[in-house]
C-alpha cells in the first residue's frame, strides 16, 4: 500500500459560520470514520488559518523568513489527509469522497517511496 496526501483547497478568507461548517464537519467526521473502518487511515487535520504561516526559504546564502501564506492565489491548503491505498485510483476515489464531505476542491499526491521510509 502506498501512501497518498489529500490536500484541502480552501478560499481564502475567514472560516465559514457555523450554519454551513457544522454539517461539513459532520461530513469530515463520517469520511474519517470510513477511512478508519477500511483500515486506509494514516492521518489527518485541519490547518490554522493561512495569515498564521511563515514561509522559510533558501535565498542566497541565507535562510529567510516571511509572513505567509506561500501561494499567493485566492486559495489555500486547509487541511491535510494522509492515506493507505493500494493504487492511485483508490486514492483518486478517497478524494472524490472527501471533496464530496467538503465541497471544497482536494488535490491527491502520491508520497514517494514506500511507507516504512517515511514512519517511524
Amino acid at each position: 500500500m502506498k501512501h497518498y496526501l489529500l490536500s484541502i483547497e480552501q478560499p481564502d478568507g475567514g472560516p465559514a459560520g457555523p450554519e454551513v461548517l457544522g454539517p461539513v464537519m459532520e461530513r469530515v467526521a463520517a469520511f474519517n470514520d470510513e477511512l478508519r473502518a477500511a483500515g486506509a487511515w494514516v492521518f489527518a487535520g485541519g490547518l490554522d488559518r493561512a495569515e498564521a504561516s511563515v514561509v522559510v526559504r533558501f535565498h542566497g546564502d541565507d535562510v529567510v523568513t516571511t509572513d505567509g501564506p506561500y501561494e499567493r492565489e485566492d486559495e489555500h491548503a486547509g487541511g491535510i489527509c494522509v492515506l493507505a491505498a493500494p493504487d492511485y485510483d483508490a486514492a483518486i476515489e478517497w478524494g472524490r469522497k472527501l471533496a464530496r464531505a467538503t465541497t471544497l476542491p482536494v488535490e491527491v499526491r502520491e508520497f514517494q517511496g514506500e511507507p516504512a521510509e517515511h514512519l517511524p
